[in-house]
């Protein structure tokens, strides 16, 4: 694996048809999406959501969740989209961000709980193992792209990057960290935490909102841990603020934001007793 990563050069299309390509990254999103599904479809049966109710938030979440990552990515680089415009409609190429996602599937939640009656937190809790997955899987299209690596490193495991994709600073290095790969394998890690949380609580039979809110809060708090630490080493262009990279300030106001969820949440548990 390790000197599969050194020596391989990945490109970007996995099969061409004539003028049609197929891309890799667009491969990896499409089987995320299609796996995260199948696990909220599981989990739905022991939190007794209807499936019909699943298929039609899952449509939203898909289409909601890849606008809002894509208006959130083209907010970050305004300028460079503002020159280019016409390449905020070439998704295939990736530009993608998870925090606007993250805010766009909570929003249509939110307002798809409301019209059909559905506990919030029952439907986050059940997405969240699959997003976590989704996330390690969706992560191997940034890999055949050659785009959000890391510091140049001599590792063994260093993924080397064509010189076309290597950003001024970096021109004559050749191998990078593979910050795609940590990020997926934190991800598969989180997605093992949370459906083991989910296996203990149904087989304790305390599927509540108390248990639903703790599960979701614990995705947002873990996945912002991990990209917290990752984006030290990414070389990405993202605007800082106060010596940090964006993604950084977005992690830490959804840690702080889970952080009073989970009081709140455990106060209102004291209040009912």
């Amino acid at each position: 694996m390790i000197n599969w990563l050194h020596t391989f050069h990945p490109q970007a299309i996995f099969l061409s048809f004539g003028p049609i390509h197929i891309y890799w990254y667009g491969l990896f999103m499409v089987t995320g999406i299609i796996i995260a599904l199948g696990i909220s479809y599981k989990l739905a049966r022991f939190y007794k959501i209807k499936t019909d109710s699943l298929l039609d938030i899952s449509f939203w979440l898909i289409i909601n969740g890849l606008i809002g990552a894509r208006i959130y990515d083209i907010l970050l680089e305004l300028p460079y989209y503002l020159k280019y415009p016409l390449n905020m409609f070439k998704v295939w190429q990736g530009g993608l961000a998870i925090h606007g996602a993250i805010i766009a599937g909570l929003i249509t939640v939110y307002f798809f709980a409301r019209k059909r009656k559905i506990s919030l937190w029952s439907l986050t809790a059940i997405v969240t193992p699959g997003l976590a997955l989704g996330q390690a899987i969706g992560r191997w299209g940034n890999y055949f792209n050659q785009e959000l690596f890391g510091l140049p490193t001599t590792k063994p495991w260093g993924i080397p990057i064509d010189l076309i994709n290597r950003p001024i600073d970096y021109i004559s290095n050749d191998f990078f960290q593979p910050t795609f790969l940590y990020e997926s394998l934190g991800c598969l890690s989180i997605f093992f935490v949370l459906i083991g949380a989910n296996y203990l609580l149904i087989k304790k039979g305390k599927l509540n909102k108390y248990y639903f809110v703790l599960l979701t809060a614990f995705y947002l708090i873990l996945y912002s841990i991990l990209r917290f630490c990752l984006e030290f080493i990414r070389i990405d262009a993202t605007p800082t603020f106060l010596n940090l990279r964006w993604p950084q300030v977005a992690s830490l106001f959804i840690i702080f934001g889970s952080i009073i969820l989970i009081i709140f949440n455990s106060y209102a548990k004291k209040e009912k007793k």
